[in-house]
């Protein structure tokens, strides 16, 4: 039996791979007979883990402001100076969008801000969000860090879930704490809330060991959805004119991590939108719009062109049955 079973064998026990296991299959040759085996494969245990089922999860981005924290891929850091004027949506502006989303299926309504945003004004929006748009969706915050006590007063205002990372690098592409970041992941992992946490922002010079290792720090912490960000070059910021990995290679990183977060991860997500992550084992993508750290513009409508229709057609595509909520 080849690596690529063996990992369909221990997902299948509900069995997370080892950090050597995960680097092995990481390492199988783009476009080889292997790597076409373990796309295959990891598709293969998508239909068995979520019943072939496939969600959207849209984001809006509550806040184009500057940020002083300056991590190097994000277009909000306040020392690149390519946000000239900040916008921050209403609470009827976000509602406006967030029923667009809901009424066109998506099962996760992100809400994401800048670091330093108001919790409460957050709450309140959510709750207002609660009162006038019906549906069994699920909302999810992207923010700063919490506490326990924080995270338990979200869950008892209706929020589901985090969305958290201790990115690639951080500490060296980032200002902050590996150690903050984590506690923060693990807080929400303790609390009643549900943790959702990509590898990201993923580039060519990341090495396998790194993503490995970034993705078990995903599945210690408890996440219940997973998946792979490619990091976007953005214009001004000091990454703005590296190379951004190929669909090919992020579909394969999807792949892997299918493949390898036991009973653990349910869902994997990648984004940028990829017909060919999909094909790969991914179940979830994300429609996204306003404040968008991956944009150097704030996005009225869709980020990257991909709205609602378009995002359904490809899980169509794909072979996975839609489903719009819980």
């Amino acid at each position: 039996m080849n690596i690529i079973q063996e990992a369909k064998e221990k997902v299948l026990k509900g069995i997370a791979l080892t950090e050597k296991e995960i680097i092995e299959l990481l390492e199988i040759p783009l476009g080889s007979k292997e790597d076409q085996e373990l796309r295959k494969t990891a598709r293969e245990v998508a239909k068995i883990k979520t019943n072939n089922t496939a969600y959207i999860w849209s984001a809006i981005g509550a806040d184009y402001a500057s940020c002083p924290m300056n991590c190097k891929f994000c277009s909000f850091g306040e020392d690149w100076k390519i946000i000239k004027k900040s916008v921050r949506y209403s609470t009827k502006e976000i509602i406006e969008k967030a029923k667009y989303f809901v009424e066109n299926g998506a099962r996760f309504i992100v809400l994401r801000t800048t670091e330093f945003y108001s919790i409460p004004k957050l709450l309140k929006i959510a709750k207002k969000m609660r009162q006038e748009i019906p549906g069994d969706y699920e909302i999810v915050l992207n923010t700063g860090e919490l506490d326990m006590t924080i995270s338990n007063l979200m869950y008892e205002e209706g929020i589901s879930g985090i969305y958290h990372a201790c990115r690639i690098r951080e500490g060296i592409d980032t200002p902050f704490e590996i150690d903050v970041r984590r506690n923060t992941m693990k807080n929400v992992q303790r609390s009643k809330l549900d943790l959702i946490s990509l590898v990201e922002p993923i580039a060519e010079e990341h090495t396998n060991e790194e993503l490995a290792r970034n993705f078990l720090n995903i599945v210690d912490c408890g996440a219940i959805i997973s998946g792979a960000m490619a990091r976007i070059p953005v214009k001004g910021t000091p990454y703005g004119n590296a190379k951004l990995i190929s669909e090919s290679r992020l579909a394969q990183i999807i792949a892997v991590l299918r493949l390898s977060g036991g009973d653990i991860v349910k869902d994997i997500c990648v984004h940028p939108v990829s017909l060919e992550a999909l094909q790969s084992g991914a179940n979830v993508m994300v429609v996204e719009t306003g404040a968008i750290p991956r944009d150097e513009k704030l996005e009225e409508e869709n980020w990257n062109n991909i709205d609602m229709k378009k995002a359904r057609e490809l899980i169509e595509e794909a072979n996975y049955t839609f489903k719009s909520q819980k």
